[in-house]
């Protein structure tokens, strides 16, 4: 099932993140976005928190002062199954960026405000399967923009994207 784009986030560090029309995404996650916690986000593992518009949207329904963003993710994501997604799931996010999936996310104490009981465990994967945030590594970088298509991709299919992105970075061979 694809889905799309529904936020692009980034703050300075912390949370709330804000939203931004377009971005670029690195290895280390999108340009301009920090972290006041090195130790525990950021990195190559981490470069990328994702979440559910589906999610945020019944989590105010529930009642909690949840916006895309709040609850620190870079990319609030549109139409996916995301109770299905998990650690190794690859996604083509708008016309070149592949991303991993590398773990669930630990709710953290930083965005214990958004939620009316200060519980952040009602995003804990543990607690409430199927309603964590989830951290992705970038396998291949690129330019992304908000109503862009996130389209899942078998392992094999994201490693060719990979490999095909890194042949046209090398140009031609000599001799060739």
């Amino acid at each position: 099932m694809a889905g799309r784009i529904a936020q692009i986030s980034v703050s300075a560090g912390g949370v709330p993140k804000l939203a931004v029309p377009r971005a670029r995404v690195t290895p280390l996650g999108i340009e301009g976005d920090g972290h006041r916690d090195r130790e525990r986000h950021g990195g190559p593992e981490r470069a990328l928190c994702l979440y559910a518009l589906e999610r945020i949207d019944a989590l105010r329904a529930e009642g909690h002062r949840v916006d895309p963003g709040a609850l620190g993710e870079n990319l609030t994501l549109a139409g996916l199954d995301w109770p299905a997604v998990a650690a190794g799931d690859c996604f083509l996010v708008g016309d070149a960026v592949v991303i991993q999936v590398t773990r669930f996310t630990s709710p953290c104490a930083n965005v214990r405000g958004a939620f009316r009981d200060g519980d952040s465990s009602r995003v804990s994967q543990t607690r409430h399967p199927g309603w964590s945030r989830v951290y992705a590594r970038v396998l291949r970088p690129g330019a992304i923009r908000a109503g862009d298509p996130v389209v899942p991709l078998d392992p094999a299919e994201a490693a060719r994207r990979v490999a095909r992105a890194g042949r046209a970075a090398a140009g031609p061979r000599a001799g060739a």
